[in-house]
């Protein structure tokens, strides 16, 4: 297949092999460039021209890093400039355009372009550098896990395209996107709002190397908000633009119904009238293409639409707040909801698991077939640990091809096929597809058994010299012995010159100078305290000696041209064999979706057995028995203080109060945390639970910093308080957490007041925790308000003059009874006791006048028990298991609350 355009990409003077098309002598005598393996791209390696000195075809360094032109530039080749015929044959060319005029020529923007200065040149025609671009510079791999077990696994290599509609499309958002290390490609579209919440948490959850916009989203003072969000939110990613006409939806269809592979084929219905995603997916394709300088072969990728509609919405904010895949105060850190569950053994299921935890699932059916699986696991133990150490931890990620292709399972499959769960044994069904033994015979006739990805640049220089079989090619055959001829004469010549010097020289090698001697030994040893004069390129660090000899570095260029020979030969013979595999290769797709499923529901099952986790259930209701935080009972080792929770259609509004420090932001993270738990399909921290699927989890916590009171923080949380009005509804997990603490008390009990009726207003699920007790009057007008708070215990010290307080972290119903906590607070301090007795007296009278009038009138009373004992018969109707006797017992039992709760005549005299 051809490469995808002639651009100049390296200097004359390059002559070491970097991974990208150097002109090297070949077999024959022809000039060849190096072939490069890359997953699901075929490239034929194209003949140097002398065209003013440099290469043409030349790829990006490093294989696979997806760094694109802005990496070739940094890499040392800051003069890039394509000629004028390369121009007019280039896809992304335009024969009107000019050498001169820069901003028709570029290929990537000043936005991606690193290390570079203002003056750099070399742009081609498929984007144009707009000056309202910023300059973000990538690191080793954009990366947003947290533990550094799991950002191993999870290095950046995905590119993003994403393009928004125009006029009254502005909002429709299309996204496709693809990762380099892996021949899927994923195409999003959905309507946002002008937050483009559901954008920014789509584009963590894919954590880009790159993300590629159309240049017309920063025109010079008339940047876009969607791009000056995603600017906003990812500083560490590299941002290229490219011209508008790339975002072509037809050319994307048609780029899908050739590329797409036939067992995925039912997507061109699924998008054919998706125009955003199309678009987005013609103009990355076509950019994969020139910056891998490969095309993919023909039903060669897996293609999936991905929407947003079949999973829960959890803005990047509320992922923040709870701490689901970050640490807020240690990036590295593993104390999060993914540390928590994160046991899993390849790099497919970490990221599966990491992006399930971003997006639950909202539907219950699906829900519960992984709480079975689970189940089954934990039941299991034979089945956990064959599948868990003897199976799934021996998958390598897809990066390596050649060792993903040799290690396909043989007969590993019999741990699945006495499973019980449905789920589980169509995973067994599709194991044994016919086709992974097609597939591995025609592997073992051409790669050697014992071909692994290996530790060491020497030891996998070897691994690609002998991949393939002796007698597959015979001149392979005799370049391979030509390069083992110089290796050994190289060692031989180093044992040499050790006797002829009688020093305890050695051979190192070292991917960067190739072969050459190291020597331990002290200075005084050697003759006038030097080296022989025949060595050069001497350094020391402290009693080791690295040098090389005019000798050693010939033979090392004659080593690198053996084994360009070597590499160019095995990779024709590997793409000849890649193409008869491709027809069957369909399957891997099944096996690698298989196996990453696998290890998350495992990774569930290992977490279960560290912890008393529960199975949850899926109601109407939010009843949590005894729960604790996941995360705060990694930290602390021991299981923390568990507390119940529930709420109903009839109680869905819970209003929380307590002195700072009692325990309020990590009972409402608690139960957020739970909810993502049972939506992902794990198992949950308590005795007993059930859940209502929630479609959006919103959270507002306040924190720390919160009670240093200033402008910028009111606004952040006008901000976020906002937003959850405006996208919330009746399936939504509210939490909100000390809101209006920025300002006045009156505003602040103004404002919660104010969105506690909006939200009242809903059948959502809101958990509201504040220090404005006013607020808890507000029972008085909604009966599907309930009051809880987390209790303290007063201890006098054994002098009996001082008083502390002592957090239980125990939640019981009622608002708090310490309503004078300032005051309290005072009388431990040294402040005069007159002022705080006046200070009491003005609370107590000011208290008594805000009590009479929200005084609740036996009416209400009767009217708020009535409510509660229509709801509670509603939710005995729906989701009772009680049998006859029982439920006689418990409805009685709902009889006498209501009479109680409902005030007697005497009681209505008294009040009135």
């Amino acid at each position: 297949m051809a490469g995808a355009g002639g651009w100049a990409a390296a200097s004359a003077t390059s002559g070491s092999y970097t991974g990208r098309g150097s002109s090297t002598p070949a077999v024959g005598g022809r000039t060849e460039d190096t072939p490069r393996y890359t997953l699901g791209l075929l490239q034929t390696p194209h003949s140097s021209e002398s065209s003013g000195g440099a290469s043409r075809g030349g790829a990006r360094p490093g294989g696979s890093s997806g760094e694109g032109l802005a990496a070739r530039r940094a890499a040392g080749n800051s003069a890039v400039k394509p000629s004028v015929s390369e121009r007019g044959e280039s896809y992304f060319g335009d024969k009107s355009s000019c050498v001169e005029n820069a901003n028709t020529l570029d290929l990537t923007s000043s936005s991606s372009v690193r290390g570079l200065n203002s003056t750099c040149i070399g742009r081609t025609p498929l984007s144009s550098g707009r000056s309202g671009c910023r300059s973000h510079t990538p690191l080793m791999g954009y990366s947003v896990t947290s533990s550094s077990a799991v950002s191993a696994h999870t290095v950046a290599s995905v590119i993003v395209a994403v393009v928004e509609g125009r006029g009254l499309a502005r909002g429709e958002v299309g996204i496709a996107s693809i990762d380099l290390k892996n021949p899927e490609m994923i195409l999003s579209q959905f309507a946002d709002n002008a937050t483009y919440a559901k954008v920014i948490t789509k584009l963590k959850i894919l954590t880009p190397l790159e993300i590629i916009m159309s240049n017309t989203a920063c025109d010079a003072g008339n940047t876009t908000n969607l791009f000056s969000l995603i600017t906003e939110h990812f500083k560490n990613v590299t941002f290229t633009t490219v011209q508008r006409k790339y975002f072509n939806e037809t050319k994307g269809l048609e780029y899908i119904e050739q590329l797409c592979a036939s067992e995925f084929s039912t997507i061109l219905m699924e998008v054919q009238s998706k125009y955003y995603c199309l678009a987005a997916a013609a103009a990355l394709l076509k950019y994969v293409e020139f910056i891998q300088n490969a095309v993919y072969a023909p039903k060669s990728l897996k293609v999936r639409f991905q929407g947003s509609e079949k999973t829960a919405m959890i803005d990047s904010s509320s992922a923040q707040n709870l701490e689901l895949v970050i640490n807020n105060r240690d990036s590295r850190n593993g104390h999060t909801l993914l540390g928590v569950l994160n046991y899993t053994k390849t790099p497919g299921g970490s990221r599966r698991l990491r992006s399930n935890i971003l997006e639950p699932l909202v539907d219950a059916e699906t829900i519960n077939t992984r709480l079975d699986c689970v189940q089954e696991l934990l039941q299991d133990e034979e089945l956990f640990f064959g599948l868990q150490g003897g199976i799934i931890s021996k998958f390598l990620d897809t990066e390596q091809l050649l060792s993903v292709l040799v290690q396909i399972p043989k007969q590993d499959t019999a741990a699945l096929r006495s499973c019980n769960t449905q789920l589980l044994k169509a995973y067994y069904n599709s194991l044994e597809d016919a086709r992974f033994g097609i597939i591995l015979e025609k592997i073992t006739s051409v790669i050697n058994d014992d071909t692994r990805y290996t530790k060491g640049c020497l030891n996998m220089r070897t691994q690609k010299c002998y991949a393939v079989k002796p007698n597959i090619n015979e001149f392979l055959d005799i370049a391979r012995r030509t390069y083992t001829e110089i290796v050994d004469d190289i060692a031989g010549m180093i044992t040499q010159l050790a006797e002829k010097y009688n020093l305890p020289m050695k051979t190192s090698f070292s991917s960067a100078r190739g072969f050459f001697i190291q020597m331990n030994a002290d200075c005084s040893t050697l003759p006038n305290g030097q080296l022989p004069s025949e060595f050069t390129k001497i350094t020391k660090m402290k009693n080791t000696y690295s040098f090389t000899s005019a000798d050693l570095i010939k033979m090392n260029e004659r080593c690198q041209e053996s084994l360009r020979e070597i590499y160019h030969m095995t990779y024709l013979i590997v793409c000849k064999l890649l193409n008869e595999i491709y027809e069957h290769i369909h399957c891997l797709y099944k096996l690698s979706d298989i196996v990453s499923m696998l290890d998350m529901l495992l990774s569930f099952a290992h977490a279960c057995t560290l912890s008393d986790y529960v199975r949850p259930e899926f109601t109407d209701t939010l009843a949590i028995k005894q729960g604790w935080h996941p995360i705060l009972e990694k930290i602390a080792m021991e299981k923390p203080v568990s507390n119940n929770t529930y709420l109903t259609e009839g109680n869905n509004f819970v209003m929380i109060t307590g002195p700072n420090m009692s325990g309020k932001s990590t009972y409402l993270k608690q139960i957020a945390l739970c909810q993502i738990m049972a939506q992902i399909g794990s198992y949950v921290p308590a005795e007993y639970c059930s859940f209502r699927i929630a479609e959006q989890i919103f959270t507002r916590i306040g924190m720390d910093d919160d009670i240093e009171t200033n402008a910028s923080t009111f606004m952040k949380e006008m901000k976020e308080i906002t937003y959850i009005i405006q996208n919330a509804n009746d399936k939504s997990l509210i939490i909100i957490d000390e809101l209006g603490r920025g300002t006045s008390a009156e505003e602040g009990i103004g404002i919660c007041y104010a969105a506690c009726e909006y939200l009242l207003n809903l059948k959502a699920f809101t958990l509201f925790a504040t220090h404005f007790l006013e607020l808890c009057h507000i029972d008085a007008l909604y009966p599907n308000v309930e009051n809880y708070h987390f209790e303290v215990q007063h201890v006098r010290s054994s002098a009996g003059n001082k008083e502390k307080i002592a957090y239980t972290y125990t939640l019981s119903k009622g608002y708090t009874e310490e309503k004078n906590y300032g005051i309290k607070a005072a009388e431990v301090s040294s402040l005069p006791s007159s002022i705080i007795l006046d200070a009491k007296e003005i609370t107590s009278h000011i208290a008594k006048q805000i009590l009479h009038r929200q005084k609740s009138t036996p009416e209400m009373m009767k009217q708020r028990a009535a409510y509660q004992l229509a709801m509670r018969l509603v939710q005995t109707a729906r989701n009772s298991r009680l049998d006859p006797d029982s439920l006689r017992v418990y409805l009685k039992a709902l009889k006498k609350k209501y009479e109680a709760s409902c005030p007697t005549p005497r009681e209505n005299d008294e009040q009135q």
